[in-house]
């Protein structure tokens, strides 16, 4: 990681730069690596970027779901005192994102999401049953993104370290049930915080026509399209995705 991480109170996070906050959201086999080029681009130009480390396999079994992630996020906002951040969620990130901005819109000026659970889920808790397998559990890795060299074997080690840890694993299953609970297609329609959508066109995890879906649901958002790229646009298209979001943010004024 090219970035240190800070330890304070109960959080563990990055913050790189100076400006307007724009907090992360990793997704739940995704580590903070992953939004190195956002994090280097936007720190460079005129916004602090954060990014916490979920308590995705720390919190007990009965607070591993989405809503207790997003009320981790506001206690996170509160300890930073920041009147109002941009969240920035990739997957599991951009639903706690979604959850979040629902619960205390007050604090959200803009959300983007990309590849965000919160309509869909297809792999986030399936296919596990060959897990000691490091074939399968590489290739499953390998589907994730379009270009399947995305995924070095830093990345699949890390898929099989935690499919093979038992308590990871029920809390990873638990963490897709409670996605799957927390469908928030009745709630997008009365969220008018300004969102971009940015998406791969080839994404297999949530497929485009979850994107149109949320497009269609959110009454304030853009949707952005990046070409041979799946689930995870920041890590296969970094420069593509800091271009679209930086003119998007400049566009609105943020």
């Amino acid at each position: 990681m090219a970035h240190l991480l800070k330890e304070e109170k109960d959080f563990r996070y990055i913050e790189v730069g100076e400006g307007t906050p724009i907090i992360v959201l990793h997704g739940l086999m995704g580590g903070l690596s992953n939004f190195d080029a956002v994090t280097n681009h936007f720190s460079e130009n005129g916004y602090k970027v954060l990014i916490p480390e979920l308590p995705i396999y720390s919190m007990s079994l009965l607070k591993t779901n989405v809503k207790a992630f997003a009320n981790y996020l506001k206690k996170f906002i509160d300890f930073k005192g920041f009147e109002e951040v941009i969240l920035l969620g990739n997957s599991l990130g951009g639903h706690i994102g979604l959850y979040h901005t629902k619960m205390y819109p007050e604090k959200v000026k803009a959300l983007i999401i990309t590849g965000s659970s919160g309509l869909y889920e297809s792999a986030m808790g399936g296919g596990y049953t060959k897990r000691s397998d490091y074939e399968v559990i590489k290739k499953k890795a390998q589907e994730v993104f379009y270009d399947p060299e995305v995924a070095t074997k830093e990345i699949v080690d890390e898929v099989y370290e935690t499919v093979n840890d038992r308590n990871k694993l029920i809390k990873t299953l638990a963490i897709a049930k409670s996605a799957i609970r927390h469908n928030m297609a009745k709630d997008l329609p009365n969220m008018a915080t300004p969102t971009c959508i940015i998406w791969g066109k080839n994404d297999t995890v949530t497929p485009p026509e979850v994107a149109d879906e949320f497009h269609e649901l959110l009454p304030n958002s853009d949707l952005f399209w990046i070409d041979k790229c799946g689930h995870a646009a920041m890590m296969e298209h970094p420069e593509e995705f800091n271009e679209i979001l930086h003119k998007w943010l400049v566009e609105k004024g943020y």
